[in-house]
């Protein structure tokens, strides 16, 4: 089974990819909780293929962020008198 490309990552929407990330990190906890728990045979490759997953999804996720900042009028401070 061949690692996950990033061009697939990057045809992704937003909303995908956040979405993408919470299914991966939750299929990585199941994956220690079988291992932690022997309760079935868990094959080495798949943590890797699932953290490689997750890095790919978080580096595109923060490239976009660094891409569109955020307007500056929704943290603005404000004083009181």
């Amino acid at each position: 089974m061949p690692l996950p490309k990033i061009s697939e990552v990057r045809e992704l929407t937003d909303e995908q990819i956040a979405e993408e990330i919470v299914a991966v990190k939750r299929e990585l906890f199941q994956l220690r909780l079988k291992q932690a728990t022997r309760q079935e045979e868990i094959k080495p490759h798949q943590f890797k293929h699932l953290q490689h997953r997750q890095a790919q999804l978080l580096t595109v996720e923060r490239e976009r962020q660094l891409a569109n900042p955020p307007s500056e009028t929704t943290a603005t401070p404000v004083e009181e008198s």
